[in-house]
């Protein structure tokens, strides 16, 4: 049986940058970081963003893609995260087309490629605008 998400892992070019990032940025608590020692293929930090788990390991940074990671945030807290993101100088990338009652986002990119999503939304709330329809009266 599955239990949920264990951690994610990024390949990253600069521990020490993305520790900024995560840090600095994000708000996440760093609580490892392998030094020149290393247990697994490369060097690594560890980082807990609320309860999840992200470790972080020195290597080549992937192709940008819309291929993201989605950390949900309070809808009252969109601007100063919006304002947070430009001041740390990250490329903001045009979110997609959406309809009312799906949540607003805000996408932008580590300084390894790795695109992340801000959204104000859940699932409950983004299957029950779904299920209003295109027009959102009921249609399916």
């Amino acid at each position: 049986m599955i239990r949920g998400l264990s951690h994610i892992t990024l390949m990253v070019t600069d521990l020490d940058r993305a520790r900024a990032f995560f840090e600095d940025v994000l708000g996440a608590r760093e609580v490892y970081a392998s030094g020149e020692r290393t247990f697994s293929i490369a060097r690594e930090k560890f980082f807990l963003l609320g309860d999840t788990w992200f470790a972080v390991m020195e290597g080549e940074a992937p192709p940008r893609s819309y291929q993201h990671i989605a950390l949900q945030i309070d809808e009252a807290d969109y601007e100063s995260w919006l304002a947070r993101i430009n001041q740390a100088g990250l490329e903001i990338r045009p979110g997609r087309d959406r309809v009312p009652g799906e949540g607003r986002s805000i996408y932008f990119y580590d300084h390894d490629n790795h695109l992340f999503e801000l959204h104000t939304g859940n699932l409950a709330e983004r299957l029950e605008r779904y299920r209003e329809g295109p027009g959102g009266h009921g249609e399916s």
